[in-house]
């Protein structure tokens, strides 16, 4: 399908292939992701951090396969809003896009306030808003010099990642094999394990692997087929959990009968424990400039696109569909996306755990509406007889992030229900009392 038959044509440069897909998908989930949030895990998990990571593997495995349906059927940027907008309805999209809108809008501010308040604690000296100020600045120039120049910087930037994750495994290893051994408790414990835990460790994993949904953003950005999209949501969402598991399982032996003082330093403790200080401090830099520069520049990157669809189709100011006339990039939605980010990140430089819940919302809701969106386009609309593909998997998704939004804290259901109810008004008032109309077409 050709841009045309969608209503639009081809602004952006298309230079990404399948490896760039992944790579970029693995930078946003920051496959040294658990070296910051593995206490807490470990706490609810009773250890079994490995274990929750799997479950959450096979949770959002789901949610991974229903983005490759939708984007074989829809190839353009946007991600949920394009596809419940044609899998659905315009009305259904404009809430899907609304709703991930929360997701994507503050992710960016959520990695830099993450990175600033560490290395803030590392260098005292240099206050909270310089370490902003600088992770931005440097994202929003790179990332409006182009997809391609983002595609090199993430290259390079997955490689120090990676080789961070080596030496602490290769530390790690060796520590075990001069005391314990490495043990099957991590991923099950007989003596631990029970169903509320299992259900417990669903909510906690989900969440670790939200981002990877955000390679169908850049739909209009590929050269190839209409399947790299899926291929590259399943494929990263497979790598980062297999990286995971193991420097989890790694640390959950390291760590057992370890004290551990301070849920956000506890992976810190276990790598000094293995190699020493210099390891330690070695991951927490890492862990800190993965966040403020890996993965909020992709996070970036997704929003612009994000907010550069809903202009484009005048469900937000058309604005913000501007493209930069020499790299052909997003770059008022991208600036756009800084000036929030900064003013974010210094009002909840505090409140982390917050603004974690309000993103959480956003994604799952977003999540809801994809499922459906798969269901109602093949199985209603095209009448599909893949019952597996089309309909028992999406149900199994639909259900599984159900649960988890359930179970999410209440402050941030309020706050989320809250911001759906201001897209109904603001919606309503754009088409009824503005009368703008959309630029796409429903098929």
């Amino acid at each position: 399908m050709s841009m045309e038959q969608f209503g639009y044509k081809q602004e952006l440069k298309r230079t990404l292939s399948f490896w760039d897909l992944l790579i970029y998908g693995l930078i946003f989930l920051i496959p040294i992701a658990p070296m910051g949030v593995y206490g807490y895990i470990s706490v609810a998990s009773h250890g079994m951090v490995p274990l929750a990571y799997i479950i959450g593997i096979i949770g959002m495995i789901f949610t991974a396969f229903s983005y490759a349906r939708m984007s074989e059927a829809f190839p353009i940027a946007g991600s949920v809003y394009a596809y419940a907008q044609h899998g659905i309805n315009r009305s259904v999209g404009f809430i899907a896009g609304w709703g991930i809108l929360l997701d994507y809008i503050l992710i960016p501010a959520l990695t830099y306030a993450v990175s600033a308040v560490s290395l803030n604690a590392f260098i005292p000296v240099l206050p909270v808003w310089f370490w902003l100020a600088f992770f931005i600045v440097f994202n929003t120039m790179i990332n409006i010099r182009g997809v391609e120049f983002t595609a090199k910087a993430n290259k390079i930037i997955l490689v120090l990642q990676f080789a961070v994750f080596i030496i602490f495994v290769v530390a790690g290893l060796i520590a075990l094999n001069k005391g314990v051994d490495l043990t099957i408790k991590p991923l099950y414990d007989s003596s631990l394990f029970n169903m509320q835990l299992v259900m417990g460790a669903v909510s906690i994993a989900v969440l670790s692997f939200l981002g990877f949904d955000a390679i169908s953003t850049l739909a209009e950005e590929v050269k190839g087929g209409r399947k790299l999209i899926g291929r590259a949501t399943v494929s990263a969402l497979l790598v980062a959990g297999f990286l995971f598991i193991v420097q989890t399982w790694i640390a959950s032996d390291l760590g057992r009968g370890l004290k551990l003082d301070n849920m956000d330093t506890a992976f810190y403790q276990i790598a000094e424990l293995a190699g020493g200080s210099w390891l330690k401090n070695l991951t927490i830099l890492a862990t800190a400039f993965s966040w403020g520069i890996a993965s909020a520049l992709a996070s970036q990157a997704a929003i612009s696109r994000l907010l550069f669809s809903m202009g484009r189709d005048r469900n937000l100011p058309h604005g913000l569909a501007k493209i930069h006339p020499k790299f052909r990039t997003p770059y008022i939605s991208t600036i756009v996306v800084a000036i929030i980010s900064f003013v974010v990140g210094l009002a909840f430089e505090n409140h982390i755990d917050i603004l974690t819940n309000i993103v959480n919302f956003g994604a799952l809701t977003g999540f809801l509406m994809l499922h459906v969106s798969v269901i109602n386009h093949y199985m209603i609309r095209q009448k599909s007889k893949q019952f597996i593909k089309h309909l028992v998997f999406p149900t199994i998704g639909f259900i599984v992030i159900g649960y988890v939004l359930y179970g999410m804290d209440h402050l941030a259901l309020k706050v989320g229900f809250t911001w759906l109810v201001m897209g109904i008004i603001y919606k309503f008032i754009l088409v009824r009392v503005f009368k703008v109309k959309e630029t796409s077409l429903d098929l």
